[in-house]
């Protein structure tokens, strides 16, 4: 059975006995993890993010620890941890304020782009990390986990809302789903964070400093992933500065792992509507705009391009129509 997760009387018990006392407790929010997020107000005035792990995600913990010591050993900054007790699924993290990257949208390009930068390079140096020590960590991001993150997008949204055409488009589609996830898993695997995007990244200063959020998930996965996900998630720079961001990345590699990326997380948005959290909706379509211009790039996709502009469109109209907009 469950152990229900620790109401603030038992949050307010474990940080007294740290010499910690509290002065308020104030739940995060959040999307579906079963894990939860509270700032801690101190009695003494400073701040904390509590993690709490419920039984179900416990041995997240102890992973989370280790991905924070190899983060540290590459000089990517991640929020300190200050205290923990995984047995009772308690982690007591630093307060780096309340915004992610995410949550700049409204900044020019102009000064998102540092932040950027910054974020490519600690990607870098995220992708040099001993594979053999990320490789125990977590299943490697691979051909079938890359279907299987796929599958949830075809069930939930793809299918339901008649997205794959004929049974003769339908099986076309499914072909060409199947042959992206095999060609990027075949490739040379590399340590990844897995989820490097925008909400993951918080800014520290105002000069591009970033600090690298919810990094449990580090696993070998395509060389490319993680700077797709950095550029195709929430915030979607323009054209000239993703061109630049990509520097000297193989164009293929990448618009591979944007395609799959981008099609999974329209998948993600969607589950996550359906459990009750529909904040994310509003990105569905850009963020499957996105998914057909990477295809429409890659040898594989660029047949597919033209049938799928028509079979998308009624997601893909609004989407253009908010741009334009905007």
């Amino acid at each position: 059975m469950s152990r229900p997760a620790p109401d603030a009387e038992e949050i307010t018990a474990w940080l007294a006995a740290l010499g910690r006392p509290v002065l308020e407790v104030l739940p995060l929010p959040g999307d579906i993890s079963q894990r939860r997020y509270s700032r801690i107000r101190f009695a003494d005035g400073g701040t904390a993010i509590l993690a709490t792990y419920p039984t179900e995600v416990r041995p997240v913990c102890p992973r989370f620890l280790r991905t924070t010591e190899l983060l540290a050993g590459a000089d990517v900054p991640a929020p300190r941890i200050l205290a923990s007790d995984c047995s009772s699924g308690f982690m007591l993290l630093e307060d780096l304020g309340p915004q992610t990257l995410a949550d700049e949208k409204g900044r020019p390009w102009s000064e998102l782009r540092l932040y950027f930068e910054r974020a490519r390079h600690l990607g870098e140096r995220i992708a040099g990390l001993p594979a053999g020590e990320v490789a125990g960590l977590n299943p490697p991001l691979g051909t079938e986990l890359l279907r299987r993150e796929l599958t949830q997008t075809w069930d939930l949204f793809l299918v339901p809302r008649g997205l794959t055409g004929d049974a003769a488009s339908t099986a076309a589609l499914h072909g060409l789903l199947d042959d992206l996830c095999a060609r990027l898993g075949a490739g040379p695997l590399v340590p990844c964070h897995r989820d490097f995007m925008s909400r993951n990244l918080m800014p520290v200063d105002d000069r591009g400093g970033v600090a690298v959020l919810d990094h449990q998930d580090l696993r070998l996965g395509p060389a490319a992933y993680d700077l797709a996900s950095l550029l195709n998630d929430t915030l979607f720079p323009p054209p000239d500065v993703e061109e630049d961001l990509l520097g000297a990345t193989d164009r293929v590699d990448y618009h591979r792992a944007a395609a799959q990326r981008t099609l999974k997380a329209v998948g993600t948005y969607t589950a996550f509507a359906l459990r009750g959290s529909g904040r994310h909706l509003p990105l569905v379509g850009p963020t499957l705009a996105r998914c057909l211009n990477h295809l429409s790039r890659i040898p594989e996709g660029e047949a597919f391009a033209g049938d799928l502009s028509h079979l998308w469109r009624q997601i893909l109209e609004p989407a253009v129509a908010g741009s334009a907009a905007s």
